[in-house]
């Protein structure tokens, strides 16, 4: 054996776990990629993100009149305290009607291949929206909301800040641009699994690695992958094996009703991991209320798997390290109403 060869076997020998670090970041790398904010701005597209924009956007999102009781605002689902979603199995509306499905975190929204479960809306103008016309979330209609936005001065100001070019700047379309810009700042980057990717080996622990080896291996990033380690395509949700009728309702045909085709029956976009841990309940039926339950249960709907204690702790704690740093947002003060401002229904 050549003396370079042995050189080479002694170093493997001696420093296995430098090695495998390296290794694990490569491959990790080949597959996700960190959060990075500053990429936003290529990401949103026919809607340049501008300060007055997101500073309007901001008010909107916090604004609980968009809505025809005027007590429901995007906060109120996605609230940015419990990781950009609310705490409920699935969303109460207006008079409260409970909605069909859990709703997804707005955090790192941006980064999705489309919005919603079933990827109905193209991007986070559209789905903006879609709940404030919906009549089991907020009840309104364009033309209300436009009469209450322009009911305000302060609005009428901020609207023609934000959109200076505008003949009509407070519109229900500008509304959803203003709340895109601002949604596309919420991004949680500087996860442990974040500096670690861009070269700090020490950012995760042996179990974190371990855990990351086993979702790449098992094949769990087949699925959960990218920016967001998820959220960037469609798959069947029972690939495998059918999970419990609670978690996968028969009624609910996911994105069959977008798409009416039969082959998309129980299709949903993959959910996007990052902070996942903050986010229990989970799957769209907000059915499953820990973590390991979820990993468990995807495994053998997903993988055909069933995970030993350790494999599900490992692959639990890897899915800790992809909390991010949470957006720092002060609550806004909102213009004033007038006498000319809808009345709540």
């Amino acid at each position: 054996m050549s003396g370079f060869r042995i050189a080479a076997l002694s170093a493997a020998l001696l420093f296995p776990v430098m090695a495998q670090a390296g290794d694990l970041r490569a491959d990790a790398n080949a597959v996700f990629k960190p959060v990075d904010a500053a990429s936003v701005n290529a990401v949103v597209k026919n809607n340049p993100i501008t300060p007055a924009k997101v500073e309007l956007g901001k008010k909107l999102f916090f604004e609980p009149r968009l809505s025809k009781s005027q007590i429901i605002s995007c906060n109120s689902c996605h609230n940015l305290g419990t990781g950009g979603e609310d705490s409920g199995s699935t969303s109460i509306g207006h008079a409260w009607a409970k909605g069909p499905r859990r709703a997804p975190t707005v955090l790192n929204a941006v980064f999705n291949v489309a919005q919603f479960w079933d990827g109905r809306a193209v991007d986070l103008k559209a789905q903006a929206k879609g709940p404030v016309q919906a009549d089991v979330e907020m009840n309104n209609t364009p033309a209300v909301v436009e009469a209450t936005l322009k009911s305000m001065p302060g609005y009428v100001a901020e609207f023609k800040a934000a959109f200076p070019n505008d003949a009509n700047p407070v519109s229900f379309d500008n509304m959803a641009n203003a709340i895109e810009a601002f949604e596309a700042t919420l991004t949680t980057p500087n996860a442990k699994f974040d500096k670690f990717l861009t070269g700090d080996a020490s950012a995760l622990n042996d179990t974190e690695k371990k855990g990351l080896r086993l979702f790449m291996d098992k094949g769990c990033s087949g699925c959960h992958s990218g920016v967001n380690v998820g959220g960037n395509g469609y798959f069947p949700f029972g690939a495998v094996a059918k999970p419990d009728a609670a978690i996968l309702p028969a009624a609910d045909r996911g994105r069959a009703k977008v798409t009416n085709s039969d082959a998309d029956a129980f299709v949903f976009r993959s959910a996007p991991l990052r902070n996942v841990a903050l986010r229990a309940p989970y799957f769209h039926t907000g059915s499953v209320w820990t973590l390991e339950e979820a990993v468990d249960v995807m495994a053998k709907s997903q993988l055909g798997a069933t995970l030993t204690p350790d494999e599900n702790a490992a692959i639990v704690a890897f899915l800790g390290a992809l909390t991010g740093e949470q957006p720092k947002v002060t609550y806004p003060i909102l213009p004033a109403r007038t006498k000319d401002t809808p009345r709540p229904q």
